[in-house]
């Protein structure tokens, strides 16, 4: 039998390692406003125009480099047009003006 080397990690003791980073508040007004985006865009019940739609205010939304407001605008603006098509379904444009007043709220 041999001796356990001294660099090993004894039996029970944590391992040392990378922290693991710490993620976004899954909470937050934003992140909610993204998985709503992203359940539109899933719902196969709305036109493909509407869930085009919804992707691109997604995506309007999680750049990165670009300030909030102005995302928040873009998003926005591309929700009122789909809020005005004449052929979304009473949900889906349900779906589109509770998502408009919360962007809206955000501003």
């Amino acid at each position: 039998m041999t001796a356990p080397s001294p660099s090993a990690p004894a039996l029970g003791a944590p391992a040392s390692g990378p922290a693991v980073p710490v993620a976004a508040p899954a909470d937050s007004p934003l992140t909610r406003l993204v998985a709503t985006l992203a359940e539109l865009a899933d719902d196969v019940s709305v036109p493909r125009n509407v869930r085009r739609g919804a992707q691109a205010a997604k995506e309007e939304l999680t750049k990165g480099r670009v300030a909030l407001d102005v995302r928040i605008a873009s998003a926005v603006a591309v929700l009122d047009d789909l809020a005005n098509d004449p052929n979304v379904p009473t949900h889906g444009r349900t779906a589109i003006w509770s998502i408009l007043s919360a962007l809206e709220s955000l501003q």
